[in-house]
C-alpha cells in the first residue's frame, strides 16, 4: 500500500497514501481529512432535517410544520455560518419551505 506518512486511519477515509513530499503538505493533507469528516457530518446533518421537515409538508401536519418552520430556519443559518452552504442557497431553500407551509396550511 505504501507508507502512512503518519497519517490516521480513519473509516471515512481509506487513504493512507499521499502525495505530499513537505511537512507542512503533509500536514495540510491531514487538515484536509478532518475538514472532509465534519463537512460531511453537517451536510449529513442538513439533509436529514429537510428530510423530516418535508415529510412533514407532505404529511399535510401544518400546525407541525409551522412549529418546526423556525428551527428549520435556524439549522439552515447555521449551515451558512460553517460554510456548509451558500447564504443565496439558504435563502432559496427557505422560501420555498415557507411557500410550501403556506400551501399546506392553506389547504
Amino acid at each position: 500500500m505504501g507508507r502512512n506518512r503518519g497519517l490516521p486511519a480513519t473509516p471515512l477515509t481509506k487513504r493512507l497514501d499521499v502525495m505530499a513530499n513537505h511537512k507542512s503538505a503533509l500536514k495540510r493533507a491531514r487538515q484536509n481529512i478532518k475538514l472532509r469528516t465534519r463537512n460531511r457530518a453537517l451536510r449529513s446533518t442538513l439533509r436529514t432535517h429537510l428530510k423530516t421537515y418535508r415529510a412533514l409538508l407532505s404529511a399535510k401536519n401544518g400546525s407541525e410544520a409551522a412549529t418546526q418552520y423556525p428551527k428549520m430556519q435556524k439549522v439552515i443559518d447555521k449551515m451558512v455560518t460553517k460554510g456548509i452552504l451558500h447564504r443565496n442557497a439558504a435563502a432559496r431553500y427557505k422560501s420555498r419551505l415557507a411557500t410550501a407551509l403556506l400551501k399546506v396550511q392553506a389547504a
